[in-house]
């Protein structure tokens, strides 16, 4: 089989470099991305290699170009994209970005110094103009009354001792301090000094009804100014202190009127100058910015390649002579004359007269798991790795995931409506793809849903499939090709008799139905929920039972493609047997009952007649002697079904012995024959069936460890007991099918019940209105509840079904993935790709 269906054949190289060529070897191979080093240093310390101070230059021009990133954002300056990515440059260019890099931080962070500079001293002359306009208007109050103002102020700031000492020497003389204060510390300022100078200041404040700029962060601050009036040097020196605790900012400000006018004027002065240089330096600032801005992408690229090839050369070997570079790597074994290429147009690069050399190399190890993907396969290869990575060479389940996947969730999400609605937002995504993928965005529920489109689309056409099957859309019924049931009551009795039912024997045509159900159902009364119940319960069965049968049958392509005959034998054919022998009989049992028995037959295959298949069936694998039949009946569907069924039921019985005790036997007798106890390798084969007479990647089987006999009959009692008991749940596990899709329909009526029918029968113009608003409530619910939700809820149960029924019959997924030295990869998960 292709590679689609198996894991690439992979090859264990060594890589022989001139050191010359190596940096543009490496090169080539990270565009390529097919490449896979091994470390050949793991002992050696990450500061102690070769080129360790090549990858600190690197990590040192990523902070700056951070910084610029960082700047450039701040500023709202759009960076050019043009989605191109440039080739990593030569080893001498990296003094040339580096000097670059350098002259650019230093400009910027001397012109964001000068401007934080220049913004503190404007904001300290804001303040100041702020101080002498409120301080002005503080003592403007006073005219007309100063003396009044000032005998009050001073009676209340001075003790009686102080006024007996002071009357002889004449009127009190106030000091005061003006300053700016944060708004929010405002009311504990006015508590400390209260407390602290025990009321005697007096306190006017104003709050600045703009809002300032902190020049240290550019946040926007509220301030209010405050002048505080008191007596005597102690008080004053009090005063500053707190305000110092407080972190107000205390300015000069004049006592006489003429001073603070002329003072005011030259602050508006400064002021204007400094908005002048302000806006220079902000200018330059951008046009800095902006020249930054058109190569800050493209630099990105450069640094990071430059940074992942100096990081995958210290996985490096220096030989002996220090002139050439040796690495270990695993290579596609179709790709190898593609990896050939890089390293001739490398070494051509490079200018070096040594062509590099490339061996194969023989090796026990497990090679990684590399599975080819394109932009449809790669999400349901996701589904797949989630649940485990392939091992090497087993049978990939994605390529039958396409198709099974969606299936099964149509299954449960049937309708019609909402699959449409589902399939027209995959087809968007599909359309949109290019454009929606170069917005690349950190929301990581719309990345998921992007990446799943292709998924999306097909859950939506398959449902729309199966909801023309059930004949549901939006919880009704299409009647496209007429019913086929002929009814000789009128409308009015059909529609108004809940008990009314009509009778398969004289109302039905004969005929079925062309395309899935016939609409009448739609208007049953209550045997519509049970017609379904018994429809979609048994397909569920039916479709479980061929899905667990399939994953039987692909273990077999495995056991036979590791040339496993033990496992093939012992283990392949007593399971499918056992499958077969009991479930797949179920299945066969309910075809027959559907062809053999109907209302139209007469006994002893007439409707009445039917036996029940979960009766029958327990009845079976307990050897019970079925029930006697009603007059007219028979007991059982076929001649010789009583007989078949013993027998069936023996020889699954057979089965579980043989796949307990034939394989371990086996083995142990192998080994007694070889003498050699215990054989490596056979661990291999009891558990995982695994490569035993040489691998196909070029070397021997998987060494493994040695795993004793003991072990060895554990392992295959437990997956024997899995596998048995598996097998009973795992078929009623896919009753979920039946159960979801019985929910679904049942959400999507009472909507339509509860919600749009009553809009529908209003009546008018009001009517119309009422409809608009119903209709919307309506089609919200149903978008985001059984869309959305019912959506998810079936898509998870169809992941369960696929990991765990499916997936559990052949796949082990113990295998590691295959990360090749990729550039894109690196540049598309940054710099944490690297460091990996």
């Amino acid at each position: 089989m292709g590679s689609l269906f198996r894991s690439e054949e992979m090859a264990l190289c060594q890589l022989f470099l001139q050191s010359e060529a190596a940096y543009a070897c490496v090169s080539e191979l990270g565009e390529l991305g097919l490449v896979q080093f091994r470390d050949l240093n793991p002992d050696v310390n990450a500061f102690q290699r070769k080129f360790v101070n090549e990858v600190r230059r690197c990590d040192e021009m990523e902070r700056k170009l951070r910084y610029l990133e960082k700047e450039i954002k701040k500023d709202g300056i759009p960076m050019l994209d043009t989605g191109e990515s440039p080739e990593a440059p030569q080893p001498r260019e990296m003094i040339d970005l580096e000097a670059t890099f350098e002259k650019l931080e230093n400009e910027l962070r001397e012109v964001n110094q000068n401007a934080e500079a220049l913004k503190r001293n404007f904001l300290e002359l804001t303040e100041l103009k702020h101080i002498l306009r409120k301080t002005q208007v503080f003592f403007d109050e006073q005219e007309g009354g100063v003396n009044q103002t000032t005998e009050s102020m001073t009676r209340a700031l001075i003790t009686d001792e102080a006024r007996t000492a002071g009357a002889s020497m004449g009127p009190v003389q106030l000091g005061f301090v003006a300053g700016v204060i944060l708004r929010e510390r405002l009311p504990a300022f006015e508590r400390m000094l209260w407390r602290a100078c025990r009321g005697n200041v007096f306190l006017r404040q104003a709050m600045i009804e703009t809002p300032l700029e902190d020049p240290t962060n550019g946040d926007q601050v509220h301030k209010s100014v405050f002048i505080i009036f008191f007596q005597g040097d102690q008080l004053k020196t009090r005063v500053k202190k707190i305000c110092e605790g407080f972190r107000a900012t205390l300015y000069p400000c004049p006592e006489a009127p003429a001073d603070r006018r002329e003072m005011a004027m030259g602050v508006m002065t400064r002021i204007e100058d400094l908005n002048t240089v302000l806006g220079q330096t902000q200018d330059h600032r951008h046009r800095v910015l902006v020249a930054a801005a058109k190569n800050l992408k493209n630099w990105f690229v450069k640094v990071r390649k430059i940074k992942a090839i100096y990081h995958t050369l210290n996985l490096f070997n220096l030989d002996v002579t220090q002139k050439c570079l040796i690495a270990e790597c695993w290579v596609p074994l179709l790709d190898i004359e593609t990896i050939q290429l890089a390293l001739r147009r490398g070494t051509e690069r490079s200018g070096s007269s040594v062509p590099p050399i490339l061996n194969r190399m023989q090796t026990f190890e497990n090679p990684p798991t590399y599975n080819r993907t394109n932009k449809f396969t790669k999400a349901f290869q996701a589904l797949i790795d989630a649940y485990g990575v392939a091992s090497y060479r087993e049978m990939n389940p994605a390529p039958y995931t396409i198709i099974t996947f969606p299936f099964l969730f149509a299954v449960m999400f049937g309708d019609l409506g909402h699959g449409a609605i589902m399939a027209l937002f995959g087809l968007w995504m599909i359309r949109k793809e290019k454009g929606l993928a170069a917005q690349k965005t950190d929301n990581e529920i719309w990345n998921i849903f992007f990446g799943g489109r292709y998924i999306i689309f097909l859950m939506g056409v398959f449902s729309m499939y199966t909801g023309m099957i059930y004949n549901d859309i939006f919880s009704k019924s299409l009647n496209i090709f007429g019913s086929h049931w002929q009814m000789s009551y009128n409308k009015s009795t059909v529609m108004e008799n809940k008990y009314l039912q009509l009778s398969p024997k004289e109302d039905y045509e004969g005929s079925p139905y062309p395309f899935g159900m016939d609409p009448i159902w739609q208007v049953a009364g209550s045997n519509k929920i049970i017609f379904h119940n018994a429809y979609k319960m048994k397909i569920s069965i039916i479709f479980g039972v061929i899905h667990m049968v399939f994953g039987v049958v692909m273990s077999w392509h495995n056991h036979t493609y590791f040339r496993n005959r033990i496992s093939l034998i012992y283990e392949f054919i007593p399971q499918l047997m056992f499958l077969l022998l009991l479930f797949f009989y179920m299945v066969l049992l309910m075809f027959i009952k559907w062809i053999k028995f109907a209302a139209t037959n007469e006994k002893p295959y007439s409707e009445a007649c039917a036996p029940s298949i979960l009766i029958t069936f327990i009845d079976m694998v307990l050897f019970n002697t079925p029930k006697p039949a009603p007059s007219g009946c028979g007991v059982y569907m076929f001649w010789g079904q009583h007989f078949v069924q013993v027998l069936f039921v023996l020889l699954a019985l057979g089965c579980i012995p043989i796949m307990l005790f034939a394989k371990p036997m086996l083995i142990m007798q192998a080994r007694k024959l070889a003498n050699v106890q215990p054989i490596a390798g056979a661990s291999s084969d009891a558990e995982t069936g695994g490569v035993s007479n040489g691998g196909p990647h070029g070397g021997g089987g998987p060494h493994e460890e040695e795993e004793e006999m003991s072990e060895i009959f554990i392992h295959q009692s437990i997956h024997t007991i899995e596998y048995v008991l598996g097998s009973v749940s795992h078929t009623a596990s896919y009753l979920r099918l039946w159960a979801l899709s019985l929910a679904h329909a049942q959400l999507a009526e009472v909507l339509w019940t509860m919600v749009l029918s009553i809009g529908l029968k209003q009546e008018g113009w009001f009517g119309g209105v009422i409809l608009t608003c119903v209709f919307g409530f309506w089609a919200i619910l149903t978008v985001g509840i059984l869309v959305l939700m019912e959506g998810l809820s079936a898509f998870l149960h169809t992941l369960r079904l696929h990991w765990v029924e499916f997936q559990s019959k052949f796949y082990k997924g113990q295998g590691y993935a295959f990360q090749p030295f990729s550039f894109d990869a690196i540049i598309e998960n940054g710099s944490a790709a690297v460091e990996e």
